[in-house]
């Protein structure tokens, strides 16, 4: 059954964004592909952070997180942000961003982001969900999305 449904699920095609986060004098970002809204009223999202990831260990002790969405024209920084780990690599020095509420990094290259504070965090396995509530966001710009199917070739900064 997990094999089929794997085949699935890689078969589809869904947005993909960039999740930033700031803590303790840290910052950190990664490609994300779980993620969608979740309530209209009130506003909610769920960004979802793979517990091997850099960026998951320093949203634990953020208060906001950032969700950037990637544009087709975006591939360069879903390849910074998704094929290298904050473990070894600071992200931020090779991308240009400014602070945003709370300190959260928020990317120039991405024209359409929002930031959230976090609600409650979900265990579901090998990710948690972030659940957040908007604060702010910027909606400029209406490109073609970068999609999972778009950017399935990007190896990703640490194993699966």
């Amino acid at each position: 059954m997990s094999g089929g449904f794997a085949a699935l699920m890689t078969s589809l095609d869904y947005p993909l964004f960039v999740v930033t986060a700031a803590a303790g004098g840290e910052r950190s970002g990664c490609l994300v592909g779980f993620a969608s809204q979740v309530s209209i009223h009130p506003p909610r999202f769920l960004a979802c952070l793979s517990k091997k990831n850099h960026t998951y260990d320093v949203a634990l002790l953020a208060d906001v997180l950032a969700v950037h969405v990637l544009e087709a024209e975006d591939r360069e920084t879903a390849e910074l942000f998704g094929g290298e780990t904050g473990d070894e690599v600071d992200k931020f020095a090779a991308a240009a961003w400014r602070p945003g509420p709370d300190g959260v990094p928020v990317l120039e290259a991405c024209r359409r982001w929002f930031a959230g504070r976090i609600l409650d965090r979900v265990d579901f396995g090998d990710h948690v969900g972030f659940v957040l509530d908007p604060v702010a966001a910027d909606v400029e710009g209406d490109d073609d999305q970068l999609t999972f199917q778009a950017a399935r070739d990007i190896d990703p900064g640490h194993p699966a």
